[in-house]
This record gives C-alpha cells, structure tokens and sequence, in this order.
C-alpha cells in the first residue's frame, strides 16, 4: 500500500531541510509549492499521476494569472520531489520530465537609485533596535546579501581589521564579501548595544527586542517600514538592496565576474541581468547630456 501523500511530502520536506541542509526558508518554500501540487491534483497515489494529470495543473494556475517564473519555481520543487520519489521510494518515472511552462517576458529586478539608497540610509540610530536597523540595512547594501544570509550571521562571521564579512550562501558555500566603511561603523555601533538584550544561549548577530534571534520576516517588515518613514514610496524590500548592490557596482566598475563572486551566484547568467540595469542608466545619462540624442521641439 503506497504511503499518503501528505506524509511523503513531509519526508521529503525533513530531507531538504536535515539532509541537505537547505535554509528553512528554502525548504519553505518548497513545502508551499508541493502543498499547491497535492491540492490540485487531489490524488490518493502519487505514483499514479501522469504527464497529462500535470499539464493540467500547469494550465490551472496559468490560467489563474500565475506568471511564467512562478510555474517555473514550482514545476522544478515538483520535479525534485519526484526525484526523490525514486529514489527512496522506488517510483518508476517522473511526470514532471519534460513539461515546460508558458514564458513571461523577463522582468527586471527593481534597484533604487544612488540617491534613493542614500536616503532610506541615512538616519539617526537611537536606541537599540535603531542601532540594529541600521546596522543590518548598511550590510545590506554594502555587502550584496541574501536575506537568509544576513539573518544566519553570527558576531565571528565580521571580520572588522580586512573590511569583510564571511557568508553561508545557497548550497552551503562560502564566500567572503568586502563591508564598507558605513556599514563598519554601524556595525561596531550595534555590537555596543547588542550586549545590553542578547540572551546566553543565542549566537545570531542581530537580534529580536527580546534577545532572541532576528526572524527573515522581522527583517523585512523593519525594512519596508524604514523605507515609508523615509519618504521613498516604491515597495522596498531586502532584495532590492541586493539588486541595487549589483547594480550600483557594474554602473562603477563594469566587473561582471566582481560582481558574480560577491553575489553567490554560481552562474554568470544569473550576473547578467544587471548589465540591463546598467544598460538603462547609460540610456539615461545619454538621453541627458548627450546634444543629438533628441529631437529639440
């Protein structure tokens, strides 16, 4: 008698997460789109289910206005649970093989500008939980990191003599990341109040107003909030400081590679978006000064 569904994807889901040591919000993620799966294909055996039973989810979702990139995420967290469906519960084929979802047109990440970075950036940290506010968005923005990556740091993980911060990235690989001169000092600032809140058992370098570790989502409410109190109006949030990061780099040193290694990124394909970025500043500084580049009225 095959296992209950609900019960495979829990196993699957304790793999991702103890086995290969994926973050909790990876394998969150994951265990949201496999519930998404279960639901539409409403199947007592999985290892019943066929191509045609997933095109048919593929077509519910799309036609519900799912883009491209999110079937893609989610038809690749269904495609490596059937894997593991194979291999450790010998299933026969996957259905997910050669299923391919409706493209979207590539969307840009969203960069604020030099400015706009500046003047979420620039305010007085009173108190403690300003003090970390501030800490963490300055190493943000100076370093590049992922949220996760910020949110596992711990004390030891700043090197303050080199300027640089050491990273646990996707996969579990390491990579150290230059911190700038601003994000330095608020870091010594908060490291000087840190001491007053933090609880004996926690190791995390920022933490809750409890003591306690700092949660991803904390972080990013914190952030949106300091955004709005800053008067910038558009939706920010930690990405788009990582995506302001690499663009504001390219727009200085045009490094691709640079700018690859200090991202994590383990293929220059996922670097080359922000030469678009970088493309559209060049459009626009053109526009600007250049004498031919519009027609006078």
């Amino acid at each position: 008698m095959s296992s209950k569904p609900e019960s495979l994807a829990a196993a699957f889901i304790h793999h991702l997460t103890y086995e290969r040591r994926l973050s909790p919000l990876t394998s969150e993620n994951y265990a949201r789109d496999i519930r998404v799966l279960l639901k539409l294909l409403n199947k007592d055996d999985l290892e019943q289910v066929q191509f045609l039973n997933i095109r048919h989810v593929i077509a519910q979702l799309h036609s519900k206005g799912l883009s491209g990139r999110s079937l893609s995420r989610m038809l690749s967290a269904w495609r490596s649970f059937y894997n593991y469906l194979i291999r450790k519960h010998h299933y026969q084929h996957n259905p997910c093989n050669g299923m391919r979802v409706p493209k979207s047109p590539q969307k840009l990440p969203n960069a604020l500008s030099p400015d706009e970075a500046t003047q979420l950036l620039t305010f007085s940290p009173d108190g403690i939980l300003m003090a970390r506010d501030s800490a963490m968005f300055e190493l943000f923005y100076s370093s590049g990191l992922r949220l996760t990556e910020l949110a596992q740091l711990k004390p030891a993980d700043i090197h303050f003599a080199e300027g640089t911060v050491k990273v646990l990235g996707k996969g579990e690989k390491e990579r150290i990341v230059p911190v700038g001169a601003f994000a330095i000092q608020a870091l010594k600032v908060w490291l000087e109040q840190r001491v007053l809140i933090i609880k004996p058992e926690v190791t995390a370098l920022f933490l809750s107003q409890h003591g306690d570790a700092i949660s991803a989502r904390t972080i990013s409410h914190r952030l949106k909030s300091r955004a709005r109190q800053q008067g910038i109006h558009q939706n920010v949030h930690p990405h788009i400081l990582r995506h302001s990061f690499a663009s504001h780099l390219l727009q200085s040193s045009g490094d691709l590679r640079a700018v690859q290694e200090m991202l994590g990124h383990a293929h220059i394909t996922s670097t080359q978006v922000y030469t678009h970025l970088d493309f559209q500043h060049l459009t626009k500084v053109y526009d600007t000064a250049h004498p031919r580049a519009k027609k006078r009225d």
